[in-house]
């Protein structure tokens, strides 16, 4: 096995926690475990501590507010430019097109090492969010995109993410390489399980849901939370946690209390212990991901890893894959549907075991796999990049 050097490079990166935050480490957790070296390159926080079994160099950045809510770096730092060539990379992957694009743009200049990029998320939506003008917004997609089209090679997340990467302009080439789960596939035993009813006051036989996420309203919670109110207002009886932090948990607090639904919902904040969390998604009976802005969802893998059906809407990108009453229930994105399938929930526990058995036989994927198929790929982008130079 041709062992090598891979460079991931990310915006975010632990402390912070996303679903790309995620894909970054266990990329380098793989590669370096299985295929080499892995080296991270992300932006610095505050008091933040890498205990990784790979190499993370961290450059300098700057605090740019809650609206974009991430920390920017500085990719032109000569110091950090030479700690990397020092690494000797033979390909680099990019996962943001923004600073880490522009690292390996500069990067490429001095070596000639290939940037291959994974789209993972609706940047057009991100854009539209955090960036107050219209002329600015046009000037984001035309930076983004001149950062995509200089890369050597384009990966998508799944093919919605693909149809949106092409709506914001791209007109060339990607092949699709689906992300996978860190969760070894396996429920928690009966006495973690109970660790998380005792903590939050749960009965053995009750019905939980479950929301893993950030706090932040494009992810669909206020969907999650009107199909809540109206299965309670026809007399469905259950617990929902939502696990995760964002800006908008306060204003999600408030609207849950509008509701009337305090006494049914619990905040966790967020959870970093990968093992704990595998014991809420073990106990729960059903995850709820109606997100229609996630490009791929790995949470749904995570929650198949532990035998947890996903409840997700029809013709998203979560939903890809997903056949629905089997691997997964698929729903109109009306609040109507939900709350439906939510009271039924709470009536068929044997319905949701069953669902969440076979998206544990049938859907999950796991990082080892997932990885294996992008090593394959370096390996053909390294030998085509050296044979394009041999010939010139």
């Amino acid at each position: 096995m041709r062992r090598l050097n891979v460079g991931i490079f990310n915006d975010s990166f632990p402390p912070v926690i996303d679903g790309v935050a995620n894909t970054a480490v266990n990329y380098a957790r793989v590669i370096q475990k299985r295929f080499g070296k892995a080296v991270v390159a992300t932006p610095w926080y505050p008091k933040v501590v890498d205990d990784y079994p790979f190499k993370v160099i961290r450059y300098s950045s700057a605090n740019v507010g809650k609206r974009i809510g991430y920390r920017m770096g500085n990719p032109f730092s000569p110091l950090l430019i030479r700690k990397i060539n020092k690494e000797y990379l033979d390909i680099m992957h990019i996962h943001s097109p923004f600073t880490s694009a522009i690292l390996a743009r500069v990067m490429r200049r001095y070596t000639g090492t290939p940037i291959v990029f994974t789209y993972h998320t609706k940047f057009d939506l991100d854009i539209d969010k955090r960036v107050a003008l219209n002329p600015l917004k046009s000037v984001s997609i035309r930076f983004l995109l001149s950062n995509i089209n200089a890369c050597d090679e384009v990966w998508v997340v799944s093919k919605g993410a693909g149809e949106n990467l092409r709506s914001l302009g791209y007109r060339g080439d990607f092949i699709v390489m689906e992300n996978g789960t860190d969760f070894v596939k396996r429920q928690s035993t009966s006495d973690e399980i109970k660790s998380v009813e005792q903590k939050h006051g749960l009965s053995s036989d009750e019905t939980v849901f479950l929301f893993v996420g950030r706090m932040m309203w494009y992810k669909n919670i206020k969907f999650i939370i009107d199909g809540l109110s109206k299965a309670s207002e026809s007399g469905a009886t259950f617990k929902m946690i939502f696990v995760g932090e964002g800006v908008d948990r306060p204003e999600i607090m408030d609207y849950v209390a509008s509701k009337q639904l305090s006494d049914k919902v619990i905040f966790t904040g967020a959870i970093r212990d990968r093992e704990e969390l595998r014991h809420y998604f073990s106990r729960a009976n059903l995850f709820l991901f109606p997100s229609t802005y996630d490009t791929n969802g790995i949470v749904v893998r995570e929650a198949a890893a532990c035998n947890c059906p996903a409840l997700i809407v029809k013709e998203s990108c979560a939903a890809e894959g997903i056949t629905h009453n089997d691997t997964g229930i698929l729903i109109e994105e009306t609040v109507e549907a939900i709350a439906e399938e939510i009271i039924l929930a709470t009536k068929d526990h044997q319905r949701l075991r069953r669902i969440g058995q076979s998206a544990a036989d049938k859907i999950y994927l796991s990082w080892d796999d997932a990885v294996g198929r992008a090593y394959e790929r370096y390996l053909e982008i390294i030998d085509r990049l050296a044979e394009k130079q041999r010939d010139a």
